[in-house]
Order: C-alpha cells, then sequence, then structure tokens
C-alpha cells in the first residue's frame, strides 16, 4: 500500500513579492525561516528581461503604449488599470481607478523610486490638527529601519536638516538639468524650497551593485540593478540562502484558518493549471498590495469570520487612501532653441520641492511635495501634466522641422502629490455579484474627495503657473474650476493607495497592531500599505519598506520565544 507524504509547512507564506512582500522575504529568509513567496504573476528580473536600451524605433509599436502596458510598450511593468478577466467594479457616482501589477516584483517595477521617509509629524497628525487618527507608533520606532533600507537598498539625496522631511544616508545626487536650474532659480524667487530629489538610485557601487551610468531609462528597468526593484535587490538574495520557494502565477483566494481560529495557511488559484491549491504555514503574511490584501481578508468567510478573516472591528476595507495629485504643463521661451547637449541623468527628476508652507495660514489641512519634469530627454508632459504646452506652430516640410527645433525642449511641467485625510465614503467591499476568472468575489469601491483635497489641488495648480510665470512661461489650458476639482487625479490614479486593514491599539477600531499583526488571529500579518493609518505629503514605498522590516524582525523574535 502507498504512503501519502504530509505535505510541507514552511515557517512563514508570504502573499506578494513587491516592496513589502519582497522585503518580508529578504529578513525572514535572512534570520533563517524557511519561507514561501506566492505570487499572481510571472518571474520577472530587470537584470534579465527589461528592454532598457532598445530603441523605440526598432518597434512596429514605436514604443507605444498598450493595455497592460499604460506607460509604454518598454515599461519595466506589466498590470494596468484593466486586466482581463480580473474586474473591479465601482459604486454609483464613484469614480476609481485600481492598478494592479501582476508579476515578480509588483509595483517595483514601475515606480518613479521617489523615496521619502514619512517625518515625525506624519505618525501624529491628529494630535496636530485633530483631523483622522495618529499611528501607534512614531518616527524613531521606523527610524532605525529607514537607516537599514538606505544601507541596504541604496538613496541619492542631500542632508537639509529640514524637520519634517527627515534625512537619510544619501548618496551623491545628480546635477540639476538645465530646466531644473530654472525651477529651482524660479522657487527660490517666490520663496518655495527645492532640494535635491531623493530616489533609490544608487550613485556609488554598493553591495555588488555598480552605479548608475545615467542612460536616463529607470522606467523601463534597471539591467545594472542600479535602481531598486524587488526582484533583484531583495528576492534574488532571499533565493540565495536556500530557504526560500517561490511560487509564480499563484492567485491567492483567502486564509486558511484551522479550528484553533489561526491561520494555517492560504488558498490560491494555479494560472496554469486552473487547479485549486493550499499551501501550509506557521504564520502567514499578506503583502498583494493594500487594497488586494484587503480583498483577500474580506473573502476568507467561515463561521467564524462571517465578515472576513480579522475583521471583527467592521474596518476591513475602511479607511483607503490615495495621494492627491494635478499638474500643470508650461512652455518656457527661456529654453527654445536650445544648445544641444547630453541631459539623460537618471530616468527621472533630480530636484523636487518638499511642503513649505505653514496648513493653519491656508484653506487645507495638509501639504504636498512639487515633482519637476520636461527637457529633453523627457517629450511629453508629466503624469498630471496634461498635454505638451507648445505654442501654435508646425505645418509641413521646413517649417514644421523649425518648429521642432525651436520649441523642443521647452516645456516643464510640474506634478503635486498631496496627502489625503481618511474618509467615511472612500472605502472598498467585496461586489456581491461580480467574480473574476478565477471565480473569486472582486472589490467594489466608494469614493470621495473631501473639500480637504479639492482645495489642495487648488493651491497645487495656482502654485504651478506661478512658478512657470515667474520663469517667464506661459501656461495654454485654462485655470480648472472647482466644478472640474481643479483637475484633481481620480482616487486610485496615483497608484499610491494605502489603508484598508489599518493600525491602532483598539481591536474595536483597528485591524492590525502597530507590530502590523493582526488582532484577531495571532500568527496573521500584513506587510504592505494597507496598515497605514494616514497618507502623508511623502511617497509611500519607503516607509512600506522600513514597517515590513520591522514587522520582519518581530515575526522572528516571537518565532524564537515560541509565541507563534
Amino acid at each position: 500500500m502507498s504512503v501519502i507524504a504530509p505535505r510541507k509547512t514552511y515557517d512563514v507564506a508570504i502573499v506578494g513579492s513587491g516592496a513589502g512582500g519582497g522585503m518580508a522575504a529578504y529578513a525572514l529568509t535572512k534570520a533563517g525561516a524557511d519561507v514561501v513567496v506566492l505570487e499572481a504573476g510571472d518571474t520577472w528580473y530587470a537584470s534579465r528581461d527589461s528592454k532598457m536600451m532598445f530603441p523605440n524605433y526598432a518597434s512596429p509599436r514605436r514604443g507605444g503604449s498598450t493595455r497592460l502596458k499604460p506607460f509604454g510598450e518598454f515599461d519595466g511593468c506589466e498590470g494596468g488599470w484593466e486586466i482581463d478577466g480580473e474586474p473591479y467594479t465601482t459604486a454609483p457616482g464613484t469614480r476609481f481607478l485600481w492598478w494592479r501589477a501582476r508579476m515578480l516584483g509588483g509595483r517595483t517595477n514601475h515606480w518613479g523610486r521617489i523615496s521619502l521617509r514619512f517625518g515625525p509629524d506624519d505618525f501624529r497628525r491628529k494630535s496636530l490638527d485633530g483631523l483622522g487618527d495618529d499611528w501607534p507608533i512614531t518616527y524613531d520606532d521606523v527610524a532605525p529601519y529607514y537607516d537599514r533600507i538606505d544601507r541596504l537598498i541604496g538613496i541619492y539625496g542631500s542632508r537639509e536638516g529640514i524637520r519634517n522631511e527627515p534625512d537619510g544616508i544619501f548618496h551623491p545626487p545628480p546635477a540639476p538639468r538645465c530646466y531644473e536650474l530654472l525651477v529651482k532659480k524660479a522657487s527660490d524667487k517666490l520663496n518655495i524650497t527645492c532640494i535635491p530629489a531623493r530616489r533609490s538610485v544608487i550613485t556609488k557601487p554598493l553591495n555588488g551593485r555598480p552605479a548608475c551610468h545615467y542612460c536616463g531609462q529607470c522606467g523601463r528597468g534597471c539591467a545594472t540593478k542600479s535602481n531598486f526593484s524587488s526582484p533583484d535587490v531583495l528576492i534574488a538574495p532571499a533565493l540565495a540562502t536556500g530557504k526560500l520557494t517561490l511560487l509564480t502565477n499563484a492567485m491567492v483566494r483567502e486564509v486558511t484558518i484551522g479550528p484553533d481560529g489561526l491561520a494555517t495557511g492560504v488558498s490560491y488559484v494555479d494560472k496554469r493549471s486552473g487547479a485549486d491549491t493550499q499551501v501550509r504555514a506557521r504564520v502567514v503574511v499578506l503583502a498583494a498590495s493594500a487594497l488586494e490584501s484587503a480583498r483577500i481578508l474580506l473573502n476568507s468567510r467561515s463561521s467564524r469570520f462571517a465578515q472576513g478573516v480579522a475583521n471583527s472591528s467592521g474596518t476591513v476595507g475602511r479607511y483607503i487612501t490615495d495621494t492627491t495629485g494635478t499638474g500643470v504643463s508650461g512652455y518656457i521661451p527661456a529654453m527654445e532653441n536650445h544648445v544641444t547637449h547630453n541631459e539623460d541623468g537618471a530616468g527621472g527628476l533630480h530636484v523636487y520641492m518638499p511642503w513649505w508652507l505653514d496648513n493653519r495660514k491656508l484653506d487645507f489641512p495638509r501639504g504636498y511635495h512639487i515633482e519637476v519634469g520636461g527637457g529633453l530627454g523627457q517629450p511629453g508632459a508629466g503624469f498630471m501634466g496634461g498635454i505638451q504646452s507648445y505654442p501654435p506652430g508646425g505645418g509641413y516640410g521646413p517649417k514644421l522641422k523649425e518648429d521642432y527645433r525651436r520649441y523642443y525642449g521647452a516645456t516643464i511641467y510640474l506634478d503635486g502629490r498631496g496627502e489625503m485625510i481618511p474618509n467615511d465614503s472612500s472605502y472598498c467591499e467585496i461586489d456581491p455579484v461580480v467574480v473574476d476568472r478565477f471565480g473569486i468575489p472582486v472589490l467594489r469601491f466608494h469614493w470621495k474627495w473631501a473639500d480637504h483635497e479639492i482645495n489642495q489641488a487648488k493651491h497645487m495648480q495656482e502654485t504651478f503657473r506661478a512658478l512657470i510665470a515667474e520663469m517667464g512661461g506661459q501656461v495654454f489650458s485654462p485655470m480648472p474650476t472647482r466644478d472640474q476639482g481643479y483637475n484633481i487625479a481620480a482616487g486610485g490614479q496615483i497608484i499610491h493607495e494605502l489603508g484598508g486593514t489599518r493600525m491602532g491599539t483598539d481591536p474595536k477600531t483597528s485591524v492590525v497592531s502597530g507590530n502590523c499583526q493582526a488582532h484577531d488571529v495571532k500568527n496573521l500579518f500584513v506587510a504592505d500599505g494597507a496598515p497605514f493609518v494616514s497618507q502623508a505629503d511623502k511617497n509611500p514605498t519607503w516607509t512600506i519598506l522600513a514597517l515590513a522590516w520591522r514587522t520582519s524582525d518581530y515575526i522572528t523574535d516571537q518565532m524564537k520565544k515560541r509565541a507563534l
């Protein structure tokens, strides 16, 4: 008679391989844990698979966008706001766009690598202005992990001593480009702080990775590993320990729960075969991205957890936010008929403007930072900057060529990235009818920008237009109106959604503790953007990484104490 061997039980199962999942895999395998990572997409490494130097003209599409690559055919990330067979729904009157990245490393293959620490005030905003909630942890709790991330991954920037824009352990920043010098000059005139950008691109060799060679193609994925993406910088070293098993094309359905109320692992659909499969683990870490992690918990229903696992508070899917955003492009006559020069640099901004004003003197309570683009290497508008702002011209033949020579590179775009305050009208829930192609119920979104965010977008528009005017430039699009929301981005459009399993000390109003441990299930953790209590005016990835490492250290400690 044959004997069926017992199925393996891993120490830790991690769902997702992006910033949070990759960091957790790295930290836990280095600590000696036997880890399995489940990724809904296929394997992809920028060092092997990117088209970093492939010329657009060599493709029949000329680098044009596709449904799964809306930022260009050779963008490093495959995913998008619409994925065949994986819908989501929105409540009547709701405008929300949900970006999913279905590949190893997730969104770390796409992001602009703007790597900003949250500041001391960002963890205690309710104490300062009475809105939202304070975090149960402080900047001092997270700061040592920011330092570790800086040393492991690498970041360029400059030490400025701005209290709520904490300095890091920086590589030297690249020199500003010509158009960035114009922005800096105008900012100084208007008393707007403008400093070197802070981005996870190394300008000195680090941990076997060479310094950036300034090809300007960061968005395609770096074949030399000089910028950060999870597969090359976190997953590959974790695999090298021999402690990591990687399961790709694994679409996770739910967290499985044993009779004792503890997590026993996760169930998933093998996308290649369509088979329903399970993986067993002593600890489960959800890092599938904030809203996907909330979806998994909401779909993990049983007689014990009728509202979904870890949802006794009823707050899974609640308190979700995205970065506020709007932008302006301007034509700058001083940049006409430029002298030909090389301004590739790192593939993104070399300067930015952190928040510089006192909100107590404004009609909105939280700040924003400003991102800068334009010039010769980036023809086109910013993410929110609208169409290229050239004066009327063109035609055919010699006149068209003359106008190209005159106007090309004479555009600057400015994009705002601001803090949204959680509100009761912005949340996600399980759609009662719609399922995806795997039979898994999908999310339905509710969304609302409050006056706080609308007024903030107005201030962005006014500020950007003032900067362009100070440069002697012109904006050809009219100032948007309040009825237009001042061209504020749709919810989800900036791809910084956070919340859905927020942390707190009270299990009645929060999902996880300050260690990202579920109140209801002690061996279940969330290590992406879902535990965030507030958005801040900073891009969230550096904080996701720091919290994931901090959570992994806590898991390691608890496993050593046999508390998990």
